[in-house]
Protein backbone atom coordinates (compact mmCIF):
# COMPACT_ATOMS: atom_id res chain seq x y z
CA UNK A 1 0.00 0.00 0.00
CA UNK A 2 1.46 3.26 -1.15
CA UNK A 3 1.77 5.84 1.50
CA UNK A 4 2.46 9.87 1.29
CA UNK A 5 4.28 11.27 4.26
CA UNK A 6 4.57 15.27 4.38
CA UNK A 7 6.65 17.29 6.53
CA UNK A 8 8.40 21.02 6.48
CA UNK A 9 5.51 22.62 7.83
CA UNK A 10 5.72 25.37 10.03
CA UNK A 11 5.18 29.31 11.58
CA UNK A 12 7.03 31.82 9.11
CA UNK A 13 6.73 35.57 9.09
CA UNK A 14 5.11 37.55 6.33
CA UNK A 15 7.93 37.41 3.13
CA UNK A 16 9.66 34.19 4.29
CA UNK A 17 9.82 31.16 2.95
CA UNK A 18 9.31 27.39 3.88
CA UNK A 19 10.00 24.27 1.78
CA UNK A 20 7.54 21.29 2.05
CA UNK A 21 8.61 17.94 1.48
CA UNK A 22 6.33 14.45 0.26
CA UNK A 23 8.03 11.38 0.30
CA UNK A 24 5.61 8.27 -1.18
CA UNK A 25 6.26 4.73 0.16
CA UNK A 26 5.08 1.17 -0.52
CA UNK A 27 6.44 -1.71 -2.03
CA UNK A 28 6.42 -1.72 -5.65
CA UNK A 29 4.27 1.41 -7.84
CA UNK A 30 4.56 4.28 -9.69
CA UNK A 31 3.70 7.76 -9.76
CA UNK A 32 2.16 9.92 -12.88
CA UNK A 33 1.73 12.95 -10.95
CA UNK A 34 2.13 14.78 -7.37
CA UNK A 35 0.45 17.70 -6.02
CA UNK A 36 0.07 19.75 -3.36
CA UNK A 37 -3.02 21.74 -1.74
CA UNK A 38 -4.09 23.49 0.85
CA UNK A 39 -7.05 23.85 2.75
CA UNK A 40 -7.65 27.54 5.08
CA UNK A 41 -10.10 27.19 7.99
CA UNK A 42 -13.85 27.85 6.70
CA UNK A 43 -12.61 26.68 3.43
CA UNK A 44 -12.66 24.36 0.77
CA UNK A 45 -9.57 22.63 -0.53
CA UNK A 46 -7.87 23.87 -3.23
CA UNK A 47 -4.98 23.53 -5.32
CA UNK A 48 -1.72 24.63 -5.34
CA UNK A 49 0.62 23.35 -7.73
CA UNK A 50 0.68 19.57 -9.89
CA UNK A 51 3.30 18.09 -10.96
CA UNK A 52 3.12 15.28 -14.02
CA UNK A 53 6.11 12.39 -14.31
CA UNK A 54 7.06 14.14 -17.70
CA UNK A 55 7.48 17.67 -15.91
CA UNK A 56 4.24 19.68 -16.60
CA UNK A 57 3.75 22.24 -14.37
CA UNK A 58 0.33 23.52 -13.08
CA UNK A 59 -0.18 26.78 -10.24
CA UNK A 60 -2.84 28.47 -8.70
CA UNK A 61 -2.72 31.59 -10.00
CA UNK A 62 -2.10 32.78 -6.15
CA UNK A 63 0.97 31.14 -6.19
CA UNK A 64 2.48 32.07 -9.44
CA UNK A 65 6.30 32.84 -9.38
CA UNK A 66 6.42 33.10 -5.18
CA UNK A 67 5.92 28.97 -5.03
CA UNK A 68 7.48 26.28 -6.73
CA UNK A 69 7.06 22.40 -7.34
CA UNK A 70 9.85 19.95 -7.92
CA UNK A 71 10.28 16.43 -7.20
CA UNK A 72 13.53 13.39 -7.11
CA UNK A 73 14.66 11.67 -10.09
CA UNK A 74 12.50 8.84 -9.37
CA UNK A 75 9.74 10.92 -8.27
CA UNK A 76 9.18 9.15 -4.86
CA UNK A 77 9.72 13.15 -3.27
CA UNK A 78 8.17 16.04 -4.33
CA UNK A 79 8.84 19.25 -2.78
CA UNK A 80 7.22 22.83 -2.43
CA UNK A 81 9.31 25.65 -2.18
CA UNK A 82 7.46 28.61 -1.22
CA UNK A 83 9.04 32.23 -1.22
CA UNK A 84 7.29 35.44 -0.43
CA UNK A 85 4.79 33.85 1.92
CA UNK A 86 1.77 36.05 2.78
CA UNK A 87 -1.22 35.74 5.08
CA UNK A 88 -3.27 34.37 3.33
CA UNK A 89 -1.01 31.52 2.57
CA UNK A 90 -1.97 30.09 6.02
CA UNK A 91 -3.45 26.61 5.92
CA UNK A 92 -3.14 23.10 6.34
CA UNK A 93 -1.10 21.90 3.07
CA UNK A 94 -1.93 18.17 1.47
CA UNK A 95 0.41 16.29 -0.82
CA UNK A 96 -1.65 14.13 -3.57
CA UNK A 97 -0.55 11.25 -5.65
CA UNK A 98 -1.71 9.38 -8.40
CA UNK A 99 -0.15 6.70 -10.08
CA UNK A 100 -0.09 2.53 -9.88
CA UNK A 101 0.54 -0.13 -7.09
CA UNK A 102 2.22 -2.98 -7.62
CA UNK A 103 2.15 -4.44 -4.45
CA UNK A 104 -0.17 -7.31 -5.57
CA UNK A 105 1.27 -7.74 -8.86
CA UNK A 106 -1.05 -5.95 -10.45
CA UNK A 107 -0.67 -2.23 -11.59
CA UNK A 108 -3.75 -0.92 -9.26
CA UNK A 109 -4.28 2.71 -9.84
CA UNK A 110 -4.71 4.56 -6.70
CA UNK A 111 -5.03 8.03 -5.76
CA UNK A 112 -3.93 9.28 -2.24
CA UNK A 113 -3.70 11.75 0.53
CA UNK A 114 -1.16 12.41 2.46
CA UNK A 115 -2.06 13.99 6.04
CA UNK A 116 -0.91 17.40 5.78
CA UNK A 117 0.66 19.62 7.35
CA UNK A 118 0.48 23.48 8.69
CA UNK A 119 1.85 26.28 7.29
CA UNK A 120 1.24 29.39 9.14
CA UNK A 121 2.17 32.98 8.23
CA UNK A 122 2.02 35.47 10.52
CA UNK A 123 4.19 38.23 12.27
Amino acid sequence: QVQLVESGGGLVQPGGSLRLSCAASGSRFSINAMGWYRQAPGKQRELVATLTFAGSTNYADSVKGRFTISRDTAMKTVYLRMNGLKSEDTAVYFCNAEGLDYGLGLGLPFNIWGQGTQVSVSA
